[in-house]
Parts: structure tokens; C-alpha cells; sequence
């Protein structure tokens, strides 16, 4: 029983990369506004205002060129240091009004709160008001708060929070009286239910269930017969039976990616190189914020898919370590090999990248009687020299080859990038 008496809350930022940038240029308010992806190539992020011209999330660019001059939309690079930041300070934000047992970081935008301690002192619904209030004050982001008696619950009142104003923010399902839970919960679509997909909904709406009440209403025993123990799960959870807990601690990483697609295609196998050995190089800097061993590597190469005037290529290939390392040069040696093999002529390729994978806690790694434990000591002594370099003057004061230079041929096309304000260089200045 006690499992049904949680009280959960999901924070949600609104429109987290556009508000990030409206934080440090006001005229952007009120103001149709878009963030793109990687080489300025699709919408990531819409204002309202976007959203409300019919812009949809994950449309190229080139598809929305009429539409950006007819609103006089404001197009931006993504800022993704900017983003981080404001990411850190929300976070920071929120830890003041719940303990570190009670927080879970699920997004750069969202965090779980567990309020069930705090339902007996706190009207939970002004709680929530005094959490937006300060992350508007402090911070100057917009937010919306979800209260239920689960994580999948709470997910759902975060969306009603965002779709209905009248609620001022925050949708408090576990005070709100169940008419009024029924009336929402028949306007809402079953694909907005937190885990359900594309497949599911399809199969979902030949059963008949076609809105959130019609899940609700639905059989435990038939959606675990006709789907799976996750769904179950799920509806368990909008039921009002808390089967997932706060999570203190993000789950150990099975891979790590580092892939970019290039402003422009890339001919040369120099260029490739120099574009993997940033990639390792990047990858290497999360395997060893996670204190993680690497244990094997793969590269691969593509050229663009989407070019119907020459084949598409795509090539991969991996390779084990004998033991494994989180050395950048070791690795980066590895992967520029790896390009020479890759590499075709006559190839315009489009992205190049590194995975990886057969990841291990460093802490508890047992070498082989063979190791020369001095090398490795020593490989340890250089890593630590290199992180602590880049952590005081900068990641690109120091690195490997040409892969820190400015406009290379393989770099991202980012021409609508914002500063990051949070640089000394590119601090805001008043005049």
C-alpha cells in the first residue's frame, strides 16, 4: 500500500533551447523563434509562437525558407554550451526545494521530484507555483509542473500543465477531483502516455483504445496479454500504483557516441582524420567523467543518404583492445587506422564517428599478470595532465593534431550560432 501513497512531481522547462535564448536576448519574446540541429538542418526547438504557424518538430530548414520569410521567423544555431549551463543552474535550482534522494535528472529540461514527504506540511500546488516562481526569478526560464501519484502520472499532468493556461503552470492530478481527470484525460490522444509509440498506438487504437480514458479504463490482464509487462507497467502507473522509482543515479552507460554530420562533404582522408580524432577525443572526455574503461572501438564513415546523384557509402569496422584503456591517443591512433581502411576515393562523405562500447567501471578493472603496470600508470599520470589542462584554460587550449583548429573543412555549419554568455570572452557587455 504504501507504493499508492507517492506523490511524484516532473519540471519541465517550456521550450527549453528557444527560452535559453530569449534569457539573454529579450527581443526574441513573444516573437516566432526556432532552433536548429546539427549543420543548421532541421527544427529542434520552436518557440509558441512556431508552433503556432504549424512548424513542426524535426522539418529541415530548407522546407520552412517560405514560412521563415512570410513571419519573419528568427532563425538560431543550437547553443548546446549555453544549454548545458542553464541545464545545470534549472538543476541546481530545484535541489534547494527536495533532498538528492528525492531528485531525478531525466532530461536537460526535465527532473522528477518526489514530494511525498511534503504533502502533510505544503500545499503542493502553491509548492509548485514557489518552484516556477523562482526559476522565472532566478533563472528567467519558463517552466510547467506535473504533481500525480506516479512518474508516468505526473508525466501526463506536465503535458495537461502545458496545453491548458487556465491551470497557470502546474496540473495537480492527485487534488484534482476525478470528473474533472476524465474530462482531460478524453481530449488527451493514448499516444501522449509516457512510453507509448507509434506500433503501440497503432495496436492500441484497433483495440478500441483511442484516449488516455481508454487506457485508463482498459484491462491490466489484456494489456499484459496483448503487449508487454512495460505496458502493464504503464497503465499500473496512470492507475495510480507507482511501480517506478526516483533514481538517484543515471544507469551505467553501454556505449558512448561521438558523431557529427560536416558543414560541407569531405574528399580528403586527411580531413576525415582530423574530424574522427575530435570525435575520440570528445568521447574519451564523457568515458572518463563516467570513470570508464573502453574495452573496444568502432569507426565508421558515411556519405550523404539523402544525395540521389552518387551511391550512398556507409563502412564501418571495430576493434578490441587487449586491455582496455580510456587513453585519447591510443584510441585516436586506432581510429585514424581505421580511416585508412575506410577511406574511398572519390567519396563525398557526409559524417564520420566513433563508438564506445564493452564499457567497465576503471575502479574495479583487474589487469592481466602480463601488464606493464608502468605504462599504465604512466598513461594515467598524461590523462590526468590533459583533462586538468583542458579543465582550467579550456577543451580546445589543448589537443590532439589539427582537431582544436578553427574553420575546418569537416566543421559543422553553425551560422546562426548565439554566443555563450557564460564565456569571459563572450560576456554580455552594457553600454
Amino acid at each position: 500500500m504504501e507504493s499508492q501513497n507517492k506523490i511524484f512531481a516532473l519540471v519541465d522547462i517550456n521550450n527549453c533551447y528557444v527560452s535559453c535564448e530569449r534569457v539573454f536576448n529579450p527581443s526574441l519574446n513573444n516573437q516566432p523563434v526556432i532552433v536548429l540541429s546539427n549543420n543548421d538542418g532541421c527544427a529542434v526547438a520552436r518557440s509558441q509562437e512556431a508552433k503556432n504557424l504549424g512548424i513542426k518538430m524535426g522539418v529541415p530548414l530548407f522546407q520552412l525558407k517560405d514560412l521563415v520569410e512570410q513571419h519573419n521567423i528568427t532563425v538560431l544555431s543550437s547553443n548546446y554550451a549555453l544549454y548545458a549551463e542553464m541545464s545545470r543552474r534549472f538543476i541546481k535550482v530545484l535541489s534547494e526545494f527536495v533532498t538528492p534522494q528525492e531528485q531525478e535528472i531525466y532530461s536537460i529540461d526535465e527532473c522528477f521530484l518526489d514530494l511525498t514527504a511534503y504533502a502533510s506540511n505544503y500545499d503542493l500546488t502553491a509548492y509548485a507555483h514557489l518552484i516556477l516562481d523562482r526559476l522565472l526569478r532566478w533563472l528567467g526560464l519558463p517552466a510547467c509542473i506535473g504533481i500525480g501519484r506516479t512518474k508516468t502520472e505526473a508525466k501526463m499532468a506536465n503535458h495537461i500543465a502545458k496545453k491548458n493556461s487556465y491551470l497557470k503552470g502546474v496540473c495537480n492530478l492527485v487534488s484534482m477531483d476525478y470528473c474533472s481527470i476524465e474530462s482531460l484525460y478524453q481530449t488527451i490522444e493514448v499516444s501522449e502516455v509516457w512510453g507509448v509509440g507509434k506500433k503501440h498506438t497503432e495496436k492500441l487504437n484497433s483495440l478500441s483504445i483511442n484516449t488516455v480514458l481508454d487506457f485508463v479504463c482498459a484491462s491490466p490482464l489484456m494489456i499484459r496479454n496483448q503487449f508487454s509487462i512495460v505496458m502493464h507497467r504503464t497503465l499500473l502507473e496512470l492507475q495510480g500504483i507507482s511501480c517506478i522509482e526516483i533514481e538517484q543515479s543515471p544507469k551505467a552507460k553501454k556505449q558512448i557516441i561521438a558523431s557529427r554530420s560536416f558543414g560541407q562533404k569531405v574528399y580528403s582522408r586527411d580531413d576525415l582524420k582530423e574530424a574522427i580524432t575530435l570525435y575520440v577525443q570528445d568521447a574519451v572526455s564523457r568515458l572518463r567523467s563516467e570513470n570508464l574503461l573502453c574495452g573496444c572501438i568502432l569507426g565508421f564513415v558515411q556519405s550523404n543518404p539523402f544525395d540521389s546523384s552518387e551511391p550512398f557509402y556507409n563502412k564501418s569496422m571495430s576493434y578490441t583492445l587487449p586491455d582496455p584503456s580510456d587513453n585519447s591517443l591510443l584510441l585516436t591512433k586506432i581510429a585514424t587506422t581505421m580511416i585508412d581502411q575506410l577511406y574511398q576515393q572519390n567519396i563525398g562523405f557526409k559524417k564520420c564517428g566513433v563508438i564506445l562500447t564493452c564499457l567497465e567501471p576503471k575502479a574495479t578493472h583487474i589487469y592481466d599478470l602480463f601488464t606493464d603496470m608502468n605504462k599504465v600508470k604512466s598513461s594515467n599520470q598524461l590523462m590526468d595532465s590533459l583533462d586538468n589542462i583542458q579543465n582550467r584554460f579550456g577543451k580546445k587550449k589543448i589537443g590532439l593534431g589539427a582537431s582544436m583548429l578553427p574553420n575546418r573543412n569537416w566543421n559543422m555549419s553553425r551560422n546562426q550560432l548565439t554566443p555563450n554568455y557564460f564565456k569571459w570572452d563572450q560576456l554580455m557587455s552594457v553600454k
